[in-house]
C-alpha cells in the first residue's frame, strides 16, 4: 500500500496507557475496548504497550510463563485484525511470539486499516537487569530495523529497551518511518528516592526526544502504568514532534488514552531546516560495526 502522507498530512495517534491484570483474555478485551474508544475520538493509528496481554512476567525466570506465548497469526493478531478492519484504524500490537518450538520473541505487529499485517518487528535489544530478566525468555530479533506503509503514512516500531539506542532509531528512520512507535514496559524497581526516580524518568524521555530531533521524526512511546510485583510502572506515555517538543504526556498513575494530532508535513520542513541526514558522514562510520575501539 502506498504512503499517503501528501494526501493526509495530519494523523491522529492514540497511545493506550493501561494497567494490566492477571487474565490475558480480559487484558485483550480491555485493549479492544480502548481501541474502540480511541477510534470514536478520531484516532487513525493506535499503539498498545509492550506485552499488553499479560502482566510483566520477566520479573522472574519461570518456564511456565512460556505458555503465554502465541504464534503469528494467532489469537491476538486475528482478534485485532478484525478490529482494525472494522474500525478502519492502524494498530501497533505487541505480542509474546512463539516463532517455533523453543524459539520466542518479544514482537510487535502493525495491522493496516484493512486488517492486513503489514509489519512485524522482533525486539533487537534484550535487557538483563534485576526484575527485567528478558534474556531468559526472548531471542533477539534477526529481521533488522524496518518501516511499513499504512493507510495513514509510513511508520516504524521499536520496543522498550530499543529506545535507548540511537542506532535503532536512525536505521528505522532511514527506512522511511515518519513516526517511531515505542511500545514500552518501564518503571521503578527500587525505592531509591524521589530525586533518583525523577532522574531515571527524565533520562528515558530525553533520549527518545533526542531520537525525534536527530532524525526529524515524531516519536510516540506507550507505557503501561501501575504496580506489578516489585515494579512501579511510571506511565507518562508521550508523543514528541521532530523538534523534540512533547506534544502531550499522560499521567504517571492513571490509565489514559492519549490522543495527539501529528502533522507529518513537519518532517520535511524540519529536515530541510536541520539537514542532519544530508550531512551524515556515511563514509566514516565503519567502526559502528565494532563492539568497542580498544
Amino acid at each position: 500500500m502506498s504512503d499517503r502522507d501528501p494526501q493526509t498530512p495530519t494523523v491522529r495517534v492514540a497511545l493506550i496507557q493501561a494497567s494490566v491484570g492477571e487474565d490475558p483474555d480480559a487484558n485483550l478485551a480491555k485493549a479492544e475496548s480502548a481501541i474502540e474508544r480511541a477510534a470514536r475520538d478520531g484516532a487513525q493509528v493506535v499503539c498498545l504497550s509492550e506485552l499488553f496481554r499479560s502482566r510483566y512476567f520477566c520479573q522472574s525466570e519461570d518456564a511456565a510463563n512460556f505458555a503465554l506465548a502465541e504464534r503469528i497469526p494467532g489469537p491476538t493478531s486475528e482478534a485485532l485484525s478484525k478490529l482494525a478492519a472494522g474500525l478502519g484504524v492502524v494498530i501497533v500490537a505487541p505480542i509474546f511470539e512463539e516463532r517455533a518450538e523453543g524459539l520466542y520473541h518479544n514482537s510487535a505487529i502493525t495491522l493496516d486499516a484493512d486488517g492486513e499485517i503489514v509489519g512485524r518487528y522482533r525486539k533487537m535489544h534484550i535487557p538483563e537487569d534485576p526484575l527485567y530478566y528478558e534474556k531468559f525468555y526472548f531471542t533477539p530479533g534477526d529481521s533488522g530495523f524496518e518501516a511499513c506503509s499504512t493507510r495513514f503514512g509510513r511508520i516504524g516500531t521499536l520496543i522498550c529497551w530499543d529506545q535507548w539506542f540511537p542506532e535503532a532509531a536512525r536505521l528505522t528512520a532511514l527506512a522511511g518511518a515518519r513516526i517511531l512507535f515505542y511500545p514500552t514496559a518501564i518503571g521503578w524497581q527500587f525505592d531509591e528516592g524521589e530525586a533518583t526516580d525523577r532522574a531515571q524518568h527524565d533520562a528515558w524521555e530525553t533520549v527518545q526526544r533526542a531520537h525525534a530531533i536527530a532524525n526529524g521524526v515524531f516519536v510516540a512511546a506507550a507505557n503501561r502504568v501501575g504496580p506489578e510485583g516489585d515494579i512501579r510502572f511510571w506511565g507518562q506515555s508521550f508523543v514528541a514532534d521532530p523538534f523534540g517538543r512533547v506534544l502531550a504526556r499522560a499521567s504517571s498513575q492513571e490509565e489514559e488514552i492519549l490522543l495527539v494530532d501529528c502533522d507529518l508535513s513537519a518532517v520535511g520542513r524540519t529536515r530541510r531546516d536541520w539537514p542532519f541526514l544530508r550531512d551524515r558522514r556515511v563514509d566514516a562510520y565503519g567502526d559502528l560495526g565494532r563492539r568497542y575501539r580498544d
